[in-house]
């Protein structure tokens, strides 16, 4: 069960206040009208009386004015929004944010008043330590080029990820916290006033019928009957008036949850351009290292969505030809080769191509996702590529774009 503790303790507290200041008006005006059914000495204000009618509300032992059922939908929806709205508010500064302490630190700022220090990504952090380690192991090995083809993307990726946090925070987040912390404030006080406006209309309810039963017995003289009858058509009045103005906020949930629509349609348009992004740099980074001589860039898991858990280094290994060798040789020597050589008797196979690849030159053959081609492999090539066909085309293409068949 979710306790709200919060609500839980500020109902106490209304609770206990009450129901001192009615015991405490009790004492200090023994004949005060919630209490005798004689309450003739002098007029009373009905104010003194909420505490003792909320008292008695909570134990069954009063009458209570009751909202209609539309009021009541109006507030429970209105209870939901901001129920759901601080939720997802917390769990979007997670994702944002996943460091509870930055998250603090932030906080702490933004309550001060002052400006948030600008903090390094993750991805920016990790780009710096690789580009300080290929600078210590030797920027011309071929693991300290490929640790600066990396650090390089790393970077980008955390370029991306600031923008897209900054993006976030001003189009979803800001929104979602002035919601909280303007209007449901607003629609909370006057909710309370509201709550003792209805507190204040039960008690000179109590009070009129407390009158009117003395009235019966003779024992209450009728000017205060006639009394306790204006109190109430002024409670009645300024009751409504509350609530007449208490429904129009809480019928302005609607262009609330209007509002944050557009906020979350910002939010999830942001989150798909930082996405494109990052696959976009990541599948430049893996064109480059595949470009590497003696670099191994095959892994069981393409960029894109898995389609085939073959390894291309595995699949290149099975694939006939003569011994593999690391390097090929130069584009324009290459291209005439391979426009020289037919493909094998034997040891050609087919491959499907997992997704899109432009080709970077002549050498080259551009693929696009699903379609099928011949593959084979040439002697002194590199491992992680094969020469593949398709029609009268033919060129180099990355072992790793490609599902080979049996």
């Amino acid at each position: 069960m979710d306790f709200n503790m919060k609500k839980l303790a500020s109902d106490a507290g209304i609770f206990f206040t009450r129901a001192v200041q009615a015991f405490g008006g009790l004492s200090s005006r023994p004949k005060d009208s919630c209490t005798r059914p004689d309450p003739f000495s002098e007029p009373q204000s009905p104010h003194l009386c909420n505490g003792l009618v909320f008292t008695e509300e909570k134990f069954g032992q009063a009458e209570k004015t009751e909202l209609d059922a539309q009021f009541e939908n109006l507030l429970a929806r209105a209870d939901s929004t901001k129920n759901w709205t601080e939720k997802i508010l917390r769990q979007t500064e997670v994702l944002l944010q996943p460091n509870p302490s930055a998250r603090v630190e932030e906080f702490l700022y933004e309550k001060l008043d002052r400006k948030v220090p600008s903090r390094v990504t993750n991805g920016e952090l990790l780009a710096q330590y690789m580009a300080e380690a290929a600078s210590e192991l030797g920027p011309t090995t071929p693991y300290g080029k490929t640790l600066i083809k990396v650090a390089e993307a790393e970077k980008r990726l955390g370029a991306a990820e600031r923008d897209f946090i900054h993006t976030a925070s001003i189009n979803f987040l800001t929104p979602l916290r002035t919601f909280l912390e303007g209007d449901w404030k607003t629609i909370s006080k006057e909710r309370r006033l509201l709550h003792n406006r209805r507190l204040d209309l039960d008690a000179c309810k109590a009070r009129l019928k407390k009158a009117k039963a003395a009235e019966a017995k003779a024992t209450l003289w009728n000017d205060e009957v006639d009394k306790a009858e204006q109190e109430l058509r002024v409670a009645q009045t300024e009751f409504d008036r509350q609530a007449e103005v208490t429904r129009l906020l809480l019928e302005g949930i609607s262009s609330t949850h209007v509002n944050h629509l557009r906020c979350l349609h910002e939010f999830v348009e942001s989150q798909t351009t930082y996405y494109a992004q990052c696959y976009r740099h990541m599948l430049d980074l893996q064109k480059q290292l595949g470009r590497f001589p003696g670099t191994f860039v095959g892994t069981t898991e393409p960029a894109s969505p898995p389609l085939s858990s073959t390894s291309p280094t595995t699949a290149a290994a099975t694939m006939p030809g003569g011994p593999s060798v690391a390097g090929l040789a130069p584009p324009g020597e290459a291209a005439l080769r391979l426009e020289e050589v037919a493909p094998p008797a034997s040891g050609t196979r087919k491959a499907r191509v997992l997704y899109d690849y432009e080709a970077a030159d002549s050498s080259e053959l551009a693929l696009l996702a699903d379609e099928l081609i011949t593959v084979y492999s040439l002697p002194g090539m590199d491992p992680d590529w094969l020469i593949g066909e398709r029609g009268n085309k033919k060129g180099k293409v990355p072992v790793t774009y490609l599902e080979l068949l049996s």
